[in-house]
């Protein structure tokens, strides 16, 4: 970073100097020199260039956060149903805990997601899973099945709570609102003095935009909150389908957490 900025700097006075010292004898005293308005064209492709690669790379996350909640929710519905071909004994215990495991993520994790914190109630139920695998064996023949599905579950969760913190640094995001500033700054400045009134509604529209763009930028990059958020749909959708499936099976009153996935006190 250093080196960097020694360059840049010695640019800069390098062009300076040369400009001082050499601009007459080389081009002469009636050479063209650059306008404001030729500072400001490589300015505006800076701040046009910074927002588009901004944007996509807070859309990508966006995009990720979205495909990964819906990929879990899937996960533990399958997790749920190829648990039947379990031992009656561990597909009750592992369909109770596909339950209370959608549960903790719609009604406790999935508000935690906008501070990008995740929460330890869905690692109970996580764990419950691995201990019913180990009592049932190897030897099963749905251990592998299970065993698959629970490890696609993990991944999508870890894919989605890793999107819970933003893609774009700080430095990078207020980087790129100064450079846009100085960009509205700039136009600002070489605007004609009379006579202005539509070049000054044009700016104020590009103005405007600009900050719907970086506004936008900010909301997206932040997936599970804002206006635009990420929402549990997808895992409210699992959870009242294997909640459905699990009553009619084993009857009312015999999941072991309550509504939020919270494990219940031993009787």
């Amino acid at each position: 970073m250093t080196l960097t900025i020694a360059i840049v700097v010695l640019a800069l006075l390098a062009g300076v100097l040369a400009n001082r010292f050499l601009r007459v004898r080389v081009l002469g005293e009636d050479a063209e020199a650059t306008t404001v308005q030729g500072l400001i064209s490589p300015l505006e492709t800076l701040a046009v260039l910074l927002l588009a690669f901004v944007l996509v790379v807070a859309a990508e996350s966006y995009s990720t956060a979205e495909a990964a909640a819906e990929t879990e929710a899937r996960v533990v519905d399958n997790l749920f149903e190829v648990a039947e071909y379990a031992p009656a004994a561990s597909a009750q215990r592992i369909q109770a805990s596909a339950v209370c495991y959608a549960r903790a993520i719609s009604a406790v994790e999935w508000p935690e997601l906008a501070n990008g914190r995740a929460s330890k109630v869905p690692s109970v139920w996580s764990g419950e899973f691995r201990a019913a695998f180990k009592e049932m064996g190897s030897s099963d023949p749905s251990f592998e099945l299970l065993v698959t599905a629970d490890k696609e579950r993990s991944e999508a969760r870890s894919e989605r709570l890793s999107e819970a913190t933003p893609a774009i640094p700080s430095l990078m995001y207020w980087f790129m609102v100064v450079a846009i500033a100085l960009t509205i700054t700039a136009f600002a400045f070489s605007l004609p003095r009379r006579k202005n009134g539509a070049e000054i509604v044009t700016l104020v529209v590009l103005a405007i935009l600009f900050t719907l763009s970086l506004l936008l930028i900010r909301d997206v990059d932040r997936p599970y909150d804002g206006v635009i958020a990420v929402d549990s749909a997808a895992m409210s959708f699992t959870e009242d389908d294997v909640t459905e499936d699990y009553v009619a099976a084993y009857g009312d009153g015999r999941l072991p957490c309550d509504e939020q996935g919270r494990e219940l006190p031993a009787a």
